[in-house]
């Protein structure tokens, strides 16, 4: 991280910095993928403009570190990245990235890896924040694929990631269709129809974390 700030620091040309870090995302050595993921996300904290310019090309060596085939590094350093980088450009002008990005994100939150899993559920709740009306029809259908996995992971042998998931569920929580207006706010409104009938569809465990966290 430090090597990357000196390079910035001295001006070095953008297009060069990130021709190097291609060069060592393809790299046979885990570890210098592992870097050159990471010097994407020194990249993304300390130039987030330039990030914009050449959005496409980070995040198509990012996307690729998502699918690294032996280091479990290289793919949370990855997705720490890429939640970096959606936190600044809101999820605009993605293009299929935010496909691919999601889907792989969605695989990775049942992983057996502790720092995997909380980092792909820190990053499907970015997602969540970043998908717009763009991707909201195609989101909305992965997070009711992914409801078991967000319910299975509130109770998380390992905290930080229970909480990451609770974090992530509040989120995804208007991709369910759960509407401020279709809170129980009187009596009138627990006999709406339509709202019974919806409520109805989810599992006990889902109602009991949306009533917990006042959002029925």
């Amino acid at each position: 991280q430090v090597f990357w700030k000196l390079r910035f620091q001295k001006r070095e040309p953008l297009k060069k910095v990130l021709l190097i870090l291609a060069e060592r995302a393809q790299d046979p050595s885990a570890k210098k993928r592992h870097m050159a993921m990471r010097g994407l996300g020194t990249l993304a904290r300390e130039a987030p403009s330039k990030v914009r310019k050449y959005k496409k090309i980070v995040l198509g060596l990012l996307v690729h570190g998502l699918y690294d085939p032996v280091s479990s590094e290289v793919i949370q350093e990855s997705m720490k990245t890429l939640t970096i980088i959606l936190g600044k450009i809101q999820g605009k002008a993605l293009g299929s990235f935010f496909i691919d990005i999601t889907l792989q994100t969605r695989t990775l939150l049942d992983d057996e890896d502790d720092n995997l899993r909380y980092s792909a559920f820190v990053l499907f709740g970015q997602l969540a924040a970043s998908a717009g009306r763009k991707w909201k029809k195609f989101f909305t259908c992965q997070v009711k694929q992914t409801q078991g996995a967000l319910l299975i992971h509130l109770q998380d042998r390992n905290p930080q990631v229970a909480k990451a998931c609770k974090t992530t569920l509040r989120a995804c929580s208007p991709y369910l269709k759960l509407r401020k207006e279709y809170s129980f706010q009187n009596e009138d409104d627990q006999r709406n129809p339509k709202l019974c009938w919806q409520l109805s569809h989810y599992p006990p465990e889902l109602l009991q974390f949306f009533y917990a966290n006042k959002i029925l």
